[in-house]
């Protein structure tokens, strides 16, 4: 597990950090990245206009198309392809993790997000360590509860992130391009949704980074950024000076 010399060690990532550093992972491999994008993109062209029971509905059908595109974001993040043992046993386990979330998401978002934090590590730990199916499993609550905070809030950032960029980039082509609605919704899912994807299989890393380390890391209020250098920082006052009286004579 290497890291670039400029950045953080991953046990010290914050969740801006990995969204940044997640971005120029899908910059650097797009092409290998961009089919991810179909999962989502495929399943919102049958999901637009239909009301939220359907659409739990469609999830759970999904499952399988969901989780081999979570396979694949973790592929392209762990750098290396799986036997086909352990990619059989990874798909099993994440359908089985994913198909609670077209129940959850009846009530709202953010208890499926509370769900995936949990136990949707599980996936890449298996493709990373090539661990059996309740291996798996154990090993995901361990790598949630090392710092359970920082995975819901990563991918509780990833979707904030994915329908923002979505929805600017479906009023830029359905209002400049003349798209149809249903178009511009498919061009914007496939461009944008392999960044929740790779997003998380990025913190995979940081949170085998935190349980390698022992204990969670400890943040701070400055996020582990540098002081701006500025001259006229706030400091002591300077010492009251009393005006002098000229001298006798003085002008």
């Amino acid at each position: 597990m290497s890291v670039p010399p400029h950045e953080l060690p991953l046990a010290d990532r914050t969740v801006g950090q990995l969204v940044a550093d997640t971005i120029r992972l899908y910059q650097r491999r797009f092409w290998s990245a961009l089919p991810i994008g179909l999962v989502v993109a495929v399943f919102n062209q049958f999901a637009i206009g239909s009301g939220k029971e359907a659409q739990g509905t469609l999830l759970i059908l999904g499952a399988p198309l969901f989780t081999l595109g979570y396979i694949g974001a973790c592929v392209l993040v762990l750098g290396r392809r799986p036997t086909w043992r352990v990619f059989l046993t990874a798909f099993v386990i994440g359908i089985f993790v994913f198909l609670p979330v077209g129940i959850l998401v009846w009530f709202y978002i953010l208890p499926a997000l509370a769900w995936l934090a949990l136990a949707g590590l599980a996936v890449p730990a298996i493709l990373a360590e090539g661990l059996g199916p309740r291996e798996g499993v154990k090993k995901a609550g361990r790598l949630a509860g090392i710092d359970y905070v920082h995975a819901l809030g990563t991918l509780a950032t990833l979707v904030i992130v994915y329908f923002l960029s979505r929805s600017a980039l479906l009023f830029l082509l359905h209002g400049q391009a003349n798209a149809t609605l249903r178009t511009a919704a498919f061009l914007a899912d496939l461009v944008l949704s392999p960044i929740i994807f790779l997003g998380s299989g990025q913190l995979y890393l940081d949170q085998e980074a935190r349980l390698e380390s022992g204990r969670p890391r400890r943040r701070r209020r400055d996020a582990r950024l540098h002081h701006a250098d500025e001259p006229d920082r706030a400091g002591r006052p300077d010492a009251q000076v009393e005006p002098r009286s000229p001298a006798r004579g003085e002008p």
